[in-house]
């Protein structure tokens, strides 16, 4: 006999770092799965994770993503020593590796880590090339945001 299990969740997002598409500029997406221990996928899956303010560093030719903090649980954690803003190893192919650290060195662009989310039984961090934007920028992006919204509210009225 099966259980239906309510999941509080059901787009399969985790947690998602809305500081990031404020600060930055968008450009190219990639998937990257993650090296994590298991108190960390007990306390992924009660959705103690915090991706505000992380970012990715380049160390061996291997990837790792500094300053996520996922909270330990209490009953998940009694015998483990746990290390809540740990650098976690990002599982990449070799070629989006080296295009991620051209870029990074090249080109000076930044990698944001943008969300987390299920796909299947794993936990996937979708990561971004991005160019910082500057304060007139934000501006411009805030006002073409409420120019729309006000468009939108104009146009369901007259109809």
């Amino acid at each position: 006999m099966k259980r239906n299990k309510a999941n509080k969740n059901t787009s399969g997002t985790i947690a998602l770092n809305k500081k990031a598409r404020h600060d930055y500029h968008l450009e190219d997406k990639f998937e990257a799965g993650m090296s994590l221990q298991g108190w960390e996928i007990k306390s992924i899956r009660e959705g103690k994770v915090n991706l505000t303010d992380n970012y990715i560093i380049f160390q061996n030719g291997e990837a790792y993503l500094v300053g996520c903090r996922i909270t330990p649980l209490q009953q998940a954690s009694t015998h483990v020593v746990c290390a809540p803003e740990r650098a976690r190893k990002l599982l990449l192919k070799k070629r989006e590796l080296e295009r991620l650290m051209g870029a990074r060195d090249r080109q000076g662009y930044s990698i944001v880590a943008s969300a987390m989310y299920w796909k299947k039984c794993w936990v996937k961090l979708e990561i971004y090339l991005a160019k910082g934007k500057h304060d007139h920028d934000k501006r411009d992006a805030v006002k073409d945001r409420d120019w729309q919204r006000q468009k939108e509210r104009v146009m369901k009225h007259s109809v």
